[in-house]
């Protein structure tokens, strides 16, 4: 085992550190030297080196730009995430080839490094790191040389290559060589990534850059992942914090056969609150830390949950992959079931008779994209109009129609120029495309009935999907049968697993199964009124048929 790094003499280099980032040294763009503040010590003190580099990035932090770092979802790893990431890799021996793609000061590098003193037995470390931020720039080159004292102290030869190179269109050249001319290129065994969350447009270079290589996804998360896959030997390990997003939906369906096809899952850890993977950033999304190896055969799935990185007893269990990817899912999402409990909900939900096309529904996103149509928009209802509905207008499992004083509008002028928009008016079930984070369910399901105004035909906007009965109005007790079901706990329980953002596709909800057309028009035979009953009444009326 490999002896670790001091603690109890690291003050000075502390202090080095903290008058660096804070631009009080003459020579600010010189690597700071360790030789006479590192030292081997007490097996043990293992974690200073991850604490000294987490100090450097918080100070680097403060020279961002943070609306940039917020747009293109610049998310720097704190110490403890950083230390859960490292702790995930099974193999740590012999010769290791790193990438750290999105490196920012080294943080990830940081922890697999100090992992391998704490654990390893390895010889040889070659790290490569990616970056672009000219002020990460310089403090991973002031990183870099700290490792290398490290591992020099450790016996481990250490060689960096610091890339300051846009690491999707770097990845792409090097496997458009292979297969070109099968040009030999750099391999890894070994990638750990905190990659930029941020879209990628359909037209944009980057997307025509991964196309070239057969990727199709609209993410950098998803993009990066992708490309160290590709870049990985056979039966290398990749550790990576993202959102959760990748799990469901049709964007990242080409994402998913990628990390399906090649790899297998080995591990996934979930936490309880949004924010606590990168304290001190505004993030809105889930993050999920999962371990893949390439090539390797697929077994069961460890699935753990916990309220932080630093939670000492997180919960783990053991799950059959059939649980975590589902075989009669064409779009494979992938569910996280972190409890004997939810393995029960997606028993009985993911065991339910039909498909929406079992029952001869279908659910669609509104057709109404209100920038589009500008001049045919109406703040409230004139002649020639007819009800637009926003999901504003979807409360408490109702349609509140017109509503007054608001900045959107309540009404579409019913002309030959938006007949394409419309619906026939009747009965549908709408959900919200976007729900608040503050909402109590994730599907927030309202009840449209035609008597909400006398027209023809109706408006459903960009922002709300609506079940139909291919292309038609929904029968009555049908369509609250699906009311009662969709606002249900279970269901919420359900889509959770797969779900780990605010956003409900349509996609999502066609890939829900439903019971048989029978027992939701029991349910919803005994549904009277408009109002949404109580949830309790919800959840016992739902568990009867379940």
């Amino acid at each position: 085992m490999k002896i670790p790094v001091a603690s109890g003499q690291l003050c000075h280099y502390v202090l080095t550190v903290f008058l660096y980032s804070l631009g009080f040294l003459v020579n600010a763009d010189a690597p700071i030297s360790l030789s006479d503040s590192l030292q081997p010590a007490k097996r043990g003190d293992f974690r200073d080196l991850l604490h000294i580099i987490d100090d450097i990035r918080q100070q680097a932090a403060l020279k961002l730009d943070q609306a940039k770092r917020s747009e293109q979802g610049q998310y720097m790893t704190p110490a403890p995430t950083a230390e859960l990431l490292a702790s995930m890799f099974d193999n740590l021996s012999g010769d290791i080839s790193l990438l750290d793609a999105g490196a920012g000061v080294g943080s990830l590098t940081a922890a697999f490094l100090q992992r391998v003193v704490q654990e390893g037995d390895v010889n040889k470390i070659t790290a490569t790191a990616y970056e672009t931020d000219k002020v990460l720039i310089n403090n991973l080159h002031n990183s870099m040389a700290l490792f290398a004292e490290v591992a020099g102290e450790q016996k481990i030869q250490w060689h960096s290559n610091i890339i300051p190179a846009d690491f999707i269109e770097s990845a792409v050249n090097q496997l458009q060589a292979i297969y070109v001319d099968a040009t030999p290129i750099i391999r890894y065994n070994k990638a750990i990534l905190n990659p930029p969350y941020f879209k990628i447009g359909s037209k944009s270079r980057h997307r025509k850059l991964l196309q070239q290589v057969g990727i199709e996804t609209g993410n950098l998360y998803s993009a990066f992942v992708a490309l160290a896959i590709k870049l990985l030997e056979p039966g290398g390990e990749l550790v990576a914090i993202t959102p959760r997003s990748f799990c469901n939906g049709p964007y990242f369906k080409g994402f998913r056969d990628i990390l399906l096809e090649d790899t297998a899952l080995k591990k996934i850890r979930v936490f309880n609150s949004r924010t606590k993977a990168f304290k001190g950033d505004k993030v809105l999304q889930e993050n999920v830390i999962f371990h893949l190896v390439k090539g390797e055969p697929q077994g069961d799935v460890e699935i753990s949950s916990s309220s932080c990185a630093e939670d000492p007893n997180p919960i783990i269990r053991i799950t059959p992959f059939h649980e975590v990817v589902n075989s009669d899912n064409p779009d494979r999402f992938i569910h996280i079931v972190t409890s004997e409990q939810e393995a029960d909900i997606a028993v009985k939900v993911g065991g339910l008779p039909c498909s929406l096309s079992d029952l001869g529904l279908d659910v669609s996103t509104g057709k109404v994209v209100d920038f589009r149509t500008r001049d045919n928009l109406r703040m409230e209802p004139e002649a020639q109009t007819v009800p637009l509905i926003y999901p504003m207008h979807l409360k408490n499992g109702s349609i509140v129609w017109p509503i007054s004083n608001v900045k959107k509008p309540n009404a579409l002028l019913n002309n030959s120029e938006t007949a394409k928009l419309m619906v026939p008016n009747g009965t549908y079930i709408l959900t919200k495309r976007l729900t608040a984070k503050e909402e109590k369910r994730r599907i927030v399901a309202s009840l449209y009935e035609p008597s909400v105004a006398d027209v023809d035909v109706v408006g459903f906007e960009n922002k709300t999907n609506y079940f139909h009965a291919l292309g038609k109005p929904l029968p009555q007790d049908l369509a609250r049968g699906l009311w009662l079901f969709l606002n249900s706990t279970i269901v919420d329980q359900y889509f959770r697993q797969f779900n780990g953002h605010t956003q409900v596709n349509a996609t999502d909800l066609r890939n829900l199964r439903y019971p048989t057309i029978e027992q939701l028009q029991a349910l919803g035979h005994g549904a009277k009124g408009s109002s949404l009953p109580s949830q309790e009444e919800i959840n016992r009326l739902v568990s009867a048929i379940l």
